[in-house]
């Protein structure tokens, strides 16, 4: 995740949304004073060969500490810090209200059912035989991997600013480029996407089992973002 304070904006990841790909090309017009998170071992070579800010400032300041970090600080020997796919209710919490609400939030969705082949090969990457999806999906249900509704809403209601769309993303990325200022354009790296090998539609991989459980876990993005299964 991101917080500019030069552009004025806070960027929340979602997963399987080429989430690492925005957040690198929003790091462009990043500075040493603003927070970055880490990505991964393999991605944060392409943004340090772009010239791109790398992690910054994502250590959580003591004095912003609560009962918990202070537990898990001295006790479990933890880093506390702003992470990966990290939640509004928790980044509110650590940047407090008055640039919460003054600043840009923004974070992209997907249809679920596309997102959800995209994170079955993610998560098997390597693996020389997959798993069944179905058994998949229910591990990664029991592990609150599938729906991305959490990262951007707080007490089941959109905190955001805006929820950009995926499936327009080329679209969405040249407003967001005005919306924000920026002086120039957001452009993407590849990152990640070597991973799925298999292209078929989402439509053609779903059993009817397995279509009727993302639209139930799913439910809430399904309905407000209009997503169908076709």
């Amino acid at each position: 995740m991101i917080i500019n304070h030069t552009y004025r904006f806070i960027y929340l990841k979602t997963k399987k949304t080429a989430g690492t790909s925005v957040e690198i090309a929003l790091s462009r017009y990043c500075g040493p004073g603003d927070i970055l998170s880490r990505i991964g071992r393999k991605d944060e070579p392409i943004r340090t060969g772009l010239g791109y800010q790398g992690p910054a400032n994502y250590l959580i300041a003591k004095d912003r500490y609560s009962r918990s970090d202070w537990v898990r600080h001295y006790i479990g020997r933890q880093e506390i810090m702003y992470y990966n796919h990290m939640p509004a209710v928790e980044v509110r919490a650590r940047i407090g209200d008055e640039i919460w609400n003054s600043y840009y939030k923004f974070c992209f969705e997907r249809n679920p059912w596309d997102r959800a082949i995209s994170a079955y090969h993610w998560e098997n990457r390597g693996r020389r035989r997959l798993p069944a999806f179905g058994r998949f999906l229910k591990k990664m249900h029991r592990d609150r991997k599938i729906s991305n509704f959490e990262t951007y809403a707080i007490v089941g209601k959109i905190a955001v600013d805006k929820v950009l769309l995926y499936e327009n993303l080329a679209a969405e990325l040249g407003a967001l480029v005005t919306r924000l200022g920026l002086p120039g354009p957001l452009e993407l790296p590849n990152a990640k996407r070597q991973y799925r090998k298999d292209r078929r539609p989402y439509q053609e991989v779903y059993s009817p089992w397995e279509r009727d459980f993302i639209a139930q876990v799913c439910a809430r993005e399904i309905k407000e973002f209009g997503y169908r299964f076709e």
